[in-house]
């Protein structure tokens, strides 16, 4: 998930475990920290595009390492918020439980979202990714940060942390509904393939931007792939799909490049690949959509030293298109997406 959203379930953690055993501010900066620690590994830039991509949500969000961190994080926080706190005492042991439950949680909440996180660091660098949320979504942070609010200005201690409980619960709540909207949402989508004649057993649904009323199907086909949207309020109606080639000739050609290895394997497969003049390029289908994706690489000439840095080449939605074809999308409307 992005980092303020991760920075408001840590607070918002640190809140509900701290209570009134320290100021509500302490308990949520402190938390609010702890959440957003293991994304600082965006800073590290390993010279190469793809690298940086694949080891992002790596060590960082590893949960042995987070949990070894935890309660010297613990004690720097008893120390500097209650000088005169003994480490190992209460306190810190609250402190403990409030930052390790902070940290801990972030790379679960990532784990929901489709980009890849490396939980079982160092033992395995395979990334999981569920994909029930969006990378922002507004319906699961808005809870969290209202609570937050509430616990902040309350005139009575209890009333602030009933409200910050009220947004963790509301959030999760949420998180669960999402997975559950998925399941439904890919069962629909076997039978509508099924029905065109096409293949479904590698299949991605992710929501799309912002929301989970409206979700997007990516089903791989050989050299090719076909993507469709279905909108909660479709009600039933068959997915219309539009198939697009994947370079398989491509991707087999060049199956031992060291950059089409990492990406296939982080992408589990949803790759396509294509060639522009000289250059190849490789494209992640699991983030953006047709024509427009996040993960865009430029990996160099077919004859190039397959250690050539990769560069990232992002192509985005233009933002009124696409927020208006969202809207309208969401309430049922069969329209194309902008760009097709």
């Amino acid at each position: 998930m992005d980092s303020l959203t991760q920075v408001a379930l840590g607070a918002s953690l640190g809140v509900a475990v701290m209570g009134r055993r320290t100021a509500i501010w302490k308990a949520a900066a402190w938390g609010g920290l702890a959440g957003l620690l293991p994304d600082l590994d965006v800073l590290i830039d390993h010279g190469d595009a793809i690298v940086n991509m694949v080891r992002h949500r790596g060590p960082s969000h590893s949960l042995l390492w987070l949990t070894v961190l935890a309660p010297a994080l613990a004690w720097l926080a008893c120390t500097l918020s209650s000088p005169g706190s003994l480490a190992g005492g209460p306190s810190w042991a609250r402190w403990c439980v409030a930052l390790w439950l902070a940290l801990f949680t972030h790379p679960l909440l990532d784990l929901m979202t489709i980009y890849g996180t490396q939980v079982w660091q160092p033992l395995s660098d395979e990334a999981y990714g569920l994909g029930s949320i969006f990378i922002i979504d507004p319906l699961y942070s808005l809870p969290l940060l209202l609570g937050l609010i509430g616990a902040a200005v309350a005139r009575r201690p209890a009333w602030g942390l009933g409200a910050n409980a009220l947004g963790l619960f509301v959030s999760t709540v949420y998180l669960a509904w999402s997975a559950l909207a998925q399941a439904s949402v890919a069962d629909h989508a076997r039978q509508s393939l099924a029905a065109a004649g096409l293949p479904s057993a590698r299949l991605l649904v992710t929501p799309a931007p912002l929301q989970t009323q409206l979700w997007r199907v990516v089903a791989l086909d050989g050299d090719r792939y076909h993507e469709g949207y279905y909108a909660l309020r479709d009600q039933g109606r068959p997915i219309r799909f539009r198939a697009f080639d994947r370079g398989g000739d491509l991707l087999a050609q060049h199956a031992d490049h060291v950059q089409v290895q990492r990406l296939q394997r982080f992408a589990d497969g949803f790759v396509a690949m294509r060639q522009e003049g000289a250059d190849l390029w490789i494209t992640d289908l699991r983030m953006g959509q047709q024509p427009y994706y996040v993960f865009d690489f430029k990996i160099g000439a077919a004859s190039a030293n397959p250690a050539v840095p990769a560069q990232q080449v992002s192509a985005r939605i233009p933002l009124a298109a696409g927020l208006q074809w969202l809207g309208r999308r969401m309430t049922g409307e069969d329209l194309d997406p902008p760009g097709l």
